[in-house]
């Protein structure tokens, strides 16, 4: 019988976290449970709670963390960049969810606000995963544009209206992870699988009408692991926060690896 179980050293249950109680006089409290993991230290991952007065703080989950940093615990360690939804630095597993801490509203979580770093990747430290191997797969896909047939001398390379709406959503893909780390596929094959946000964007370069590389480009993806590994569970159309759909995209490759066989 397979084990599933985690290694001892990951898990935080039997580890008795920090509690940083509110201000004094905090009268709209919010408690965030943030999973701390220090690469350094001796210990065991562990559980922190932090005791927020929303009536000083900002809307968002990204907005409590940024406070806790500055002004509770200045080790706290987190990804951030655009807090537009822009960049995709700041996913994490919120609530039970992969999606951008400055995008989620705290007042959308019911109870306890708990955070984790995304699930089924290496901890960098506390909630910075380590991305590593998903920026090998997207690279994989050589998402560049691939022609054999010179530029036009007077103009760059055009395509009808109709062809770019084809790679209008595909190219809003902001390399987030959220989508990837929420496929169970993903999780037990992500030394073979590709997962949805490569094969999202290797879609996005299959159907755009001025590439030149499409035979090379499905024949890459005609694997048993690096394709076929998915199991249409959706997980990653409803994780991902730009309201893509890396499912269909999968789904759409697969239908051209079949015609092109008839």
């Amino acid at each position: 019988m397979a084990d599933f179980t985690l290694p001892a050293a990951s898990r935080y249950n039997d580890v008795p976290g920090v509690s940083h109680a509110a201000p004094a006089g905090a009268t709209r409290v919010k408690t965030f449970r943030i999973y701390r993991f220090d690469p350094d230290g001796v210990e065991k991952p562990r559980l922190d709670n932090f005791g927020i007065d929303l009536d000083h703080c900002g809307p968002m989950v990204l907005d409590a963390l940024l406070k806790i940093k500055n002004e509770v615990d200045p080790t706290l360690t987190f990804r951030r960049s655009c807090r537009e939804g822009i960049c995709g630095s700041c996913a994490m597993n919120i609530d039970g969810v992969n999606t951008l801490a400055c995008t989620k509203a705290i007042d959308e979580v019911r109870g306890d606000v708990k955070i984790f770093p995304l699930p089924h990747l290496p901890v960098v430290k506390d909630l910075v995963a380590d991305l590593t191997n998903f920026y090998a797969q997207y690279a994989a896909v050589k998402p560049w544009l691939q022609t054999r047939t010179p530029p036009p001398p007077d103009r760059e390379r055009l395509q009808s209206k109709e062809d770019q709406e084809k790679v209008d959503r595909p190219s809003a893909c902001i390399l987030c992870a959220c989508c990837s780390t929420s496929c169970p596929s993903y999780w037990w094959n992500s030394d073979r699988y590709l997962g949805p946000a490569a094969l999202l964007a290797a879609y996005r370069w299959i159907v755009d009408s001025r590439d030149e590389a499409t035979g090379e480009r499905l024949d890459a993806l005609d694997d048993p692991f690096r394709l076929y590994r998915c199991h249409t569970i959706m997980n990653c159309t409803e994780a991902c926060p730009k309201d893509l759909n890396p499912a269909r995209a999968i789904a759409e490759i697969k239908k051209l690896l079949v015609e092109r066989q008839h």
